[in-house]
């Protein structure tokens, strides 16, 4: 039975959907976790302990503890345990992204950076210390922290006040003691860029050997126009023409290249300008969330059993989406306070296309709406014949769920 490590975070959502995939496929797992008592109960064996926020210490102490195993493959989920996993990796000898590509992905200054100097088309962008009162002109824009994910503190600033507002509200956050406790270097710049206007996508992609195969493109049909960008509705097949989704498709592999990616999963963030497609992201990791689980392929593949595949050796070609539309319903935050109920579930579950509504936040658990939440309420799931009925039940079920949150009393 081959071996692979997982490198997985202590809240991914993600962590149970992987070790799913790996027992289907008969792989022996080697878990690491930045924790271990509160996993124990999902891996049969106890997680190798590491520290994340080093990511290079993590990847050799990674390296040392299963090397005498000899796994096939290094695996993360996200954007810090990629980076680890793609260090260890090196240091084993197997295959790897380069992990100085890894980081350029994962870090907004370096990929802005190198998608333009590529001849990429990207936003007017710059970096700027956060003590800095920023020499910016042209509005709207967009503040983003450079070490955060999932739109947590993206603001758009519409002039000068606001914009200061924004970076000062950002500031705030990367202080928070959760942010605070990374120690990186980037906690104290943000990036500002111009505010493009448009609709987003979001591409999924397997580089294998350099090549990009695409998995899938998801429409993104909800405006995201601010002042904040959570993320709502996926929905798959995308119903842009042809032509503008292969111009989406020879963007992002421009910007694999430009990055200096070669080898695992990619997702890729987009809006769709007046002049073409603008990156915005490129991820050396699979899509976030339980998103995943809106994606099969073939006869009843996941998404994760398709990442082990690949990451096994497999030299088959991945297979193609299923033929249905399907999509997921990220279930926004919308108050601030103490999780008690959530109604609605069972009216949800039976709207017509749904095929699951999974609550993912638990009772007596303070919720943060954005820009300073990092999590959702839960996920929905559809699958019908049109794209078109997919986002219209993922829609109808999201109106029927309603959180009761309590204030949280302040400290005395």
């Amino acid at each position: 039975m081959p071996a692979v490590v997982l490198v997985l975070p202590k809240s991914g959502y993600r962590n149970e959907d992987f070790l799913s995939a790996a027992a289907k496929l008969g792989v022996e797992v080697i878990p690491a976790s930045d924790v271990c008592h509160q996993l124990a109960d999902i891996w049969e064996e106890t997680p190798v302990a590491l520290r994340f926020r080093d990511a290079e210490s993590a990847a050799g102490e990674l390296a040392r503890e299963v090397a005498r195993r000899r796994p096939v493959a290094v695996i993360g989920v996200d954007d810090l345990t990629a980076l680890v996993a793609a260090m260890a990796a090196e240091r084993l000898g197997l295959p790897h992204n380069p992990p100085q590509a890894v980081a350029a992905a994962r870090s907004k200054a370096q990929s802005r950076e190198r998608l333009r100097a590529a001849g990429l088309p990207v936003p007017r962008f710059a970096v700027v210390p956060l003590s800095e009162v920023p020499d910016w002109h042209d509005f709207p824009c967009v503040v983003k922290p450079l070490v955060l994910s999932g739109s947590r503190g993206v603001i758009r600033a519409d002039d000068p006040a606001e914009l200061r507002a924004a970076m000062a509200r950002i500031g705030a956050l990367l202080r928070s003691p959760d942010v605070a406790q990374r120690r990186d270097p980037d906690l104290g710049r943000v990036l500002i860029e111009q505010f493009i206007a448009g609709p987003e996508v979001a591409l999924e992609r397997l580089l294998v050997r350099g090549h990009l195969h695409v998995l899938a493109l998801f429409d993104k049909p909800d405006p995201l126009d601010g002042p904040f960008f959570e993320e709502t509705l996926y929905v798959t097949p995308s119903r842009h023409p042809a032509p503008l989704q292969d111009a989406i498709a020879r963007a992002v592999s421009d910007g694999c290249a430009a990055l200096g990616l070669r080898e695992g999963p990619v997702h890729a963030e987009l809006r769709l300008s007046p002049d073409g497609p603008r990156v915005l992201e490129i991820a050396a990791r699979s899509i976030g969330g339980l998103c995943g689980r809106a994606l099969r392929f073939g006869v009843g593949v996941t998404l994760e059993e398709l990442i082990l595949r690949h990451a096994l050796g497999s030299a088959a070609d991945p297979p193609l989406r299923e033929r249905r539309a399907s999509g997921v319903l990220m279930l926004p935050i919308r108050k601030r306070g103490v999780l008690e109920e959530v109604r609605g579930i069972d009216e949800a579950k039976r709207v017509p296309l749904i095929e699951d509504v999974v609550i993912t936040a638990h009772l007596r658990e303070e919720l943060v709406p954005l820009p300073e939440g990092a999590s959702y309420l839960g996920f929905a799931f559809a699958r019908g014949e049109m794209p078109e009925q997919v986002e219209g039940a993922l829609r109808s079920a999201g109106a029927k769920i309603d959180a009761v949150v309590t204030p949280r009393l302040p400290v005395a």
